[in-house]
């Protein structure tokens, strides 16, 4: 016997439990609590040679998953404050925020959705980078990456 959940949302965390009569042992019971979290998020470490190419995946550990079927959006933290970079709707071209100083022409979305970055510069060191998927309203996943410039 299996219980089966689908569009699981944060209302359906709680406590679950399974009664059913057996004989000639009687009622047996068993209790499961269930935590259902929002968002996860994952966090890396990218180094890159001053003026290359940055390239940074989405979601590194998802293979499985086809990222394209979802919306997404990369985001660079900046003075405090998260600023978009790149949005991205299925079946739908990229949408790029040039309001950046900083990123306007430098970014670009990649395959499978990656970030990539023309040229490196040194003001990149140390920046954090972030990738958001929305696979529900109330299920997002997200990456971070801080980016480490090093200089030949």
């Amino acid at each position: 016997w299996a219980l089966h959940l689908e569009n699981v949302t944060t209302s359906l965390s709680g406590q679950y439990e399974c009664t059913f009569a057996t004989y000639p042992y009687g009622t047996k019971a068993a209790k499961i609590q269930l935590a259902v979290k929002a968002e996860e998020e994952r966090h890396y470490l990218k180094k890159v040679w001053l003026k290359q190419t940055l390239e940074i995946p989405c979601l590194e550990d998802v293979t499985s998953e086809n990222l394209s079927t979802y919306p997404l959006k990369w985001l660079v933290v900046e003075n405090g404050r998260k600023e978009e970079l790149v949005t991205k709707e299925p079946s739908r071209p990229a949408v790029y925020r040039n309001s950046s100083m900083l990123y306007g022409q430098r970014v670009l979305l990649g395959l499978n959705n990656t970030l990539k970055v023309f040229p490196t510069k040194i003001t990149d060191d140390g920046r954090v980078f972030s990738c958001h998927v929305l696979y529900h309203p109330e299920r997002v996943q997200k990456s971070s990456t801080t980016v480490r410039v090093f200089g030949k």
